[in-house]
């Protein structure tokens, strides 16, 4: 191997359990069962990380931008699109490889010895989160925008983080929560318990199908400052770097695909030093 080297695994888990700790840093409302409602909250973190969970001090941005598209006498806002594009422009999905608690937890059950398949998902899989980017996030929001404050259709009817990180620990602290448990909830728990055995499976299967914080990001990674590049003139098509991505991206044939997440190991398995994670504007 070469001497370019980008953060090692060991690197990268240390960084994904530092974000993990700042994004939740109230550790101690779980026993209780309390929200922080700081000012912190006002603010969105970087990665997919339910606004109901206990510990967490930021808001999701995917709840943030649900929540102000079905606001009736509300636009989109500002914010909210901003910091996201911003993120996005900065990064990519660079922030889904170190910065999202829920990535994390997927790269740490996949870690669970089993057999795992060896055929790739098929690859019309990875569009089913524009899909749900678009029907559950945007659109639904919007046609629910007269009622009330609308409702958070992803949040509400999908979305396996918020099942696991906020309405597991609610209903388990608080009891009378727990008569009122209907179809819907049982519903969530059906799609957390897929989500969890294909992650097992497939590395970061949500990630890779249902995500559509991480569609967001993966549009912008063509135009994120963070990119990678291939220098073809070093490349010798070993072909070392595709066998290691576990997002199933040959970042010979496309470095910048909206399904790379920056972890590196591509960088760190080319034998000529060819492919580089670099922070510059293209």
């Amino acid at each position: 191997m070469g001497n370019n080297r980008f953060f090692t695994a060991l690197q990268r888990k240390l960084i994904q359990f530092a974000a993990f700790g700042f994004t939740n840093s109230h550790i101690g409302n779980y026993a209780g069962g309390k929200l922080y409602t700081g000012k912190f909250k006002n603010f969105c973190t970087p990665g997919l990380n339910c606004y109901s969970c206990p510990a967490a001090g930021f808001s999701c941005p995917i709840g943030s931008l649900q929540t102000v598209l079905g606001t009736p006498g509300r636009n989109i806002s500002l914010y909210v699109t901003g910091i996201i594009l911003a993120f996005g422009v900065l990064f990519g999905r660079f922030i889904c490889g170190f910065l999202c608690p829920f990535g994390l937890f997927q790269e740490l059950i996949h870690k669970i010895p089993v057999p795992k398949p060896k055929r790739r998902l098929p690859k019309w899989s990875k569009y089913i989160k524009y899909v749900l980017l678009v029907a559950f996030v945007i659109i639904g929001p919007l046609l629910t925008k007269g009622i009330g404050a609308g409702n958070p259709t992803f949040c509400e009817y999908i979305c396996p983080a918020g099942t696991l990180e906020a309405g597991i620990p609610m209903l388990l602290t608080h009891p009378e929560l727990q008569t009122v448990i209907g179809e819907l909830f049982s519903l969530k728990i059906i799609i957390l318990i897929i989500v969890v055995v294909l992650s097992i499976l497939y590395y970061r299967f949500f990630c890779k199908v249902l995500c559509p914080l991480g569609a967001i990001y993966g549009l912008l990674n063509k135009v994120s400052i963070l990119h990678l590049e291939v220098d073809k003139a070093s490349c010798v098509s070993c072909g070392r770097c595709a066998k290691v991505c576990q997002m199933d991206v040959d970042v010979t044939q496309n470095p910048n695909s909206a399904e790379c997440i920056r972890c590196g190991c591509c960088v760190n398995e080319c034998p000529k030093d060819a492919i580089k994670i670099t922070f510059k504007a293209q």
